[in-house]
């Protein structure tokens, strides 16, 4: 099945040469150039901050562990 071309202009795009080739300079570069500074500095959290957080957690799970190990005791009945 054979039909008519959906876009008009196709003859008429800039920067093709005869066959479809393209010169040189009208391509963009292969990639962005992203090396400098970007404006900001990363850093993570500070290291009080960790510590803070694993403690929270571990407090939890010893809270949890022990009144698990109580309850199965017969601690709270």
């Amino acid at each position: 099945m054979s039909g008519a071309n959906p876009d008009p202009y196709e003859e008429n795009i800039t920067g093709l040469e005869p066959g479809g080739g393209v010169p040189t300079g009208e391509t963009p570069p292969g990639e962005a150039s992203t090396a400098g500074p970007q404006g900001h500095e990363e850093h993570g959290t500070r290291k009080s901050t960790q510590v803070f957080w694993i403690a929270v957690i571990g407090v939890v799970v010893l809270m949890s562990l022990l009144y698990f190990i109580g309850y199965i005791v017969g601690f709270f009945d």
